[in-house]
Order: C-alpha cells, then structure tokens, then sequence
C-alpha cells in the first residue's frame, strides 16, 4: 500500500511530462537525405563536399556543426585549429596522425561510431580510407593553420 501513492505520483509526472511535451521543429533535425551538401571553402582542398548543419562555422562566434564528405584517398596536411575541434566519424574509417609531417604509417584508423576531439593548437593531419562522412562541431570561426603554408589550397 506505500507503494501506491508513489506510483500514482510517478504515473502523473509522466502524463504531464507527456502534456507539456514539444514536437520536434523539423526544421532542426535532418535525415541523412535531407542533408545538403556543397563544395568546401577555399581553405580545404577540393573533391569533398560539406555540409553545415548548424550555425555558421566563418561567423565571429557561436557553435556550428558540419559534415564533411570525402572520397578514398582524400588528405588535409597538417595543420591545427586555434579552437577546439571535436569529430564523430559517421560512416568510413577515418586516419588521423599528430605531428608536423604527413606519415601515413603513424596515423591511428578511426571506423564509424569513433569520437575524437584535438585541443587547440595540437598539430594533426587526416586522411579518408574509403569513401568517409565526419562530423565536426565546435565555436566559431572554424579556422585551419597549415604546418606548411604552402599546403594551403587558398594560396595556390
């Protein structure tokens, strides 16, 4: 019998949980093919798509999360971010080595599910194996620094 007003409490914190419950705005979630996809900025080297899914990764503040479609073999040279990077491997495997230089036999495979995020400043490099889609989050402004200024693609 102590049980029973316990019970009906939960039960009628359920019901208003329920009553008070907001639908999801649609215009805040995606299916994966609702996701629309477009060239990278300069700063990226070419033949990957991206995808903002929210905010805007080039303003002067606040959070953005895209997604960035590569084909096997695609490479970014070493370089680092002045923010921290977070990263969610969603389909692929995905290479990743830390350092000044590209070595391919350092880099460390990362499959699909894989989390990973690089503090800023830390000097890192990546590398698609097989067609990969990552997913990047973090603040505003997104900002690459390549290692080598001449791995750059905007200044080619």
């Amino acid at each position: 019998m102590k049980g029973l007003p316990l019970s009906l409490l939960f039960l009628l914190c359920i019901c208003a949980a329920l009553l008070f419950a907001h639908p999801a705005d649609p215009q805040n979630a995606f299916t994966p093919g609702q996701i629309k996809y477009g060239p990278v900025p300069p700063f990226i080297a070419s033949g990957a798509q991206l995808a903002v899914l929210e905010g805007d990764p080039t303003a002067s503040s606040g959070d953005f999360t895209i997604r960035l479609k590569m084909p096997a073999g695609y490479q970014v040279a070493p370089h680092w971010h002045p923010k921290r990077e977070n990263v969610t491997v969603i389909s692929g495997e995905f290479k990743v080595g830390m350092g000044d230089k590209f070595d391919e036999s350092k880099m460390a495979i990362f499959p699909a599910g894989s989390f990973a995020y690089l503090d800023p400043s830390m000097h890192h490099y990546a590398m698609a194996s097989g067609n990969t889609i990552v997913q990047v989050h973090g603040q505003s402004p997104l900002q690459f620094n390549y290692v080598n200024p001449a791995d750059d693609p905007s200044k080619k």
